[in-house]
């Protein structure tokens, strides 16, 4: 149907209008260290109200969304992030800056990302992996937009010029764009070809049983019934620390940037930190559409395997590379490819376990985690940096985050959702409800 293309379109639209907040955060702690007077980590702290408030306010905004539509609450969302940057650049306090670019920033980002991510799940059952990855995409990549463009005027008239400017620009392309967006009507859509068997689970044993076609859910689960599962609670501590492994980087390249002697490095005739933020955001587009197309294929816990090891892989060794400029760029793209992909193997995976009728609602809760990561990774990060002079300990600590959350995927979730959608298949819902997925 070419009307959900259309709905991809606008939601990608909208998720680009809300990337820069956190993807060009890290431009803005230079100058705003100055003005305000305040430290890195105190900085950091409104990075983290921005990416808490997002996450932690999204269950109640993705029953909103259910509730009034995403058009409505998509507009409103669009208009909050545009304001939030208008209104940042008026303030002299770091409480100012919290309440504008973290508060207000984190209420608008918020109800677009789990608004648009919702919609993709609905009126995309049969190519959910990849309709959440390309509008995640447009979140991740959304910024290479603005990097350039900002950097350059942040050295021409100021921060405060670069937040009123793109603010607006935020609220008009957000808004408008809002207005297309139709909720998706099951008599319309498109079926999910996994689940045309005469029953939506194949028998247990059989071929349908194994890689991507895990890819299943006995009913439609409300999140209080979801709030009472084990793989709900292990899909949420692999993905706070994969969100703390990405959010660290994003949050603090300037800064560790600078302390590798780097902060003035020129690669290929282009300053680095403005052309690896660039590379990131390109790369941090890229991967979600790709493991999302691929964990429709091999499966969502397989996909999470290759891709978390490969963060992993690539942390150790941008790490290794450090004082060379060019492989400096190179691999924080690498390592922006292997992290990237969370937004679609994540909500993909928790609808295809607990089905599609509220699946804005118990992605809210999911991503959460990302706030719990946001801390992780911002202040916290910031503050053990501080402690210890150096940003050894902290990658240490997050690469093996990585090869954690690779380990877990494939010797806990894939072995926990099988026995889960293979009791729904023999009994329906009630027996998924039952069994302890242990």
């Amino acid at each position: 149907m070419r009307s959900r293309w259309i709905q991809l379109l606008l939601g990608l639209v909208c998720m680009v209008v809300i990337s820069s907040p956190q993807y060009v955060w890290t431009l803005f702690t230079p100058p705003l260290m100055t003005t305000l007077q305040a430290t890195l980590a105190q900085i950091q702290i409104t990075f983290s109200i921005l990416i808490v408030i997002q996450t932690f306010l999204a269950p109640c905004q993705g029953l909103l969304v259910d509730r009034f539509g995403p058009r409505a609450l998509l507009s409103v969302g669009g208009a909050l992030t545009g304001l939030s940057w208008v209104l940042a650049a008026r303030t002299t306090t770091l409480t100012g800056l919290y309440l504008t670019y973290g508060l207000f920033g984190g209420i608008g980002t918020g109800i677009v990302y789990v608004g648009v991510i919702g919609h993709m799940v609905q009126w995309f059952p049969d190519r959910r992996g990849f309709a959440t990855g390309v509008v995640a995409a447009g979140y991740g990549m959304g910024a290479l937009l603005t990097t350039f463009p900002i950097a350059e005027l942040l050295k021409e008239s100021g921060y405060q010029q670069a937040l009123v400017r793109y603010g607006w620009i935020f609220v008009a392309v957000g808004v408008l764009a809002a207005q297309g967006l139709r909720a998706a009507n099951p008599k319309f859509q498109i079926p999910n070809p996994k689940s045309q068997s005469g029953s939506r689970f194949p028998a247990p044993g059989s071929r349908h049983t194994r890689g991507a076609d895990l890819s299943r859910s006995a009913n439609d689960f409300r999140p209080t019934e979801m709030l009472r599962t084990p793989i709900f609670w292990l899909m949420f501590v692999m993905m706070t620390m994969m969100s703390t492994a990405g959010l660290m980087v994003t949050s603090q390249m300037a800064a560790f940037t600078r302390d590798f002697g780097m902060a003035n490095a020129v690669v290929f005739g282009l300053p680095l930190l403005p052309l690896a933020l660039s590379v990131d955001r390109v790369m941090n587009g890229v991967t979600r559409p790709f493991f999302g197309w691929l964990s429709d294929r091999i499966g969502r816990e397989n996909t999470m395997v290759i891709a978390f090891s490969l963060e992993g892989t690539a942390m150790t060794l941008w790490l290794l590379t450090r004082s060379h400029p060019a492989l400096f760029v190179i691999m924080s793209g690498v390592v922006l490819f292997g992290w990237g992909e969370i937004f679609s193997l994540f909500p993909s995976t928790l609808t295809d376990t607990y089905g599609t009728k509220y699946a804005t609602t118990n992605y809210g809760f999911l991503y959460m985690a990302q706030g719990i990561g946001s801390v992780l990774g911002g202040p916290v990060a910031a503050l053990l940096h501080d402690a210890y002079g150096s940003w050894m300990p902290v990658f240490a600590i997050i690469i093996a985050m990585n090869f954690a959350t690779a380990l877990l995927a494939g010797l806990m979730l894939k072995p926990m959702r099988r026995r889960w959608l293979i009791a729904a298949a023999i009994s329906g819902a009630g027996a998924a409800r039952a069994i302890p997925a242990r």
